[in-house]
């Protein structure tokens, strides 16, 4: 694997196929590659629990940026996601934030 080719990837971990085909058009969209596992420089992260948030910690850690996402109720898990190192967005939120950071 080179180095160029792993700077245009983008981890996207999610259980959701919904979010799954619109987040991967987004990566898509702007020339990078979404991959389900492995090293990139941007991971988007669904938070579905603490594990989520310990896996958060582990890439922060690592030096890659993290996008996390989920429901808007569950604001404790938006605010632990922030307090591990990511940008947490509701869901509704996540495809311009995503957007936003490719465009950078």
């Amino acid at each position: 694997m080179s180095d160029q080719l792993a700077e245009r990837w983008v981890l996207v971990v999610t259980g959701d196929l919904f979010f799954r085909a619109k987040l991967d058009a987004v990566v898509g969209g702007a020339g990078r590659e979404p991959v389900s596992r492995g090293a990139a420089p941007l991971a988007v992260l669904e938070l579905a629990g603490e594990a989520a948030i310990a896996r958060i910690r582990e890439l922060a850690q690592a030096g890659c940026a993290v996008l996390a996402f989920g429901s808007h109720v569950h604001a404790d898990l938006l605010r632990a996601a922030r307090d591990a190192g990511a940008e947490a967005v509701p869901n509704s939120q996540v495809e311009q934030a995503l957007r936003r950071r490719l465009a950078e």
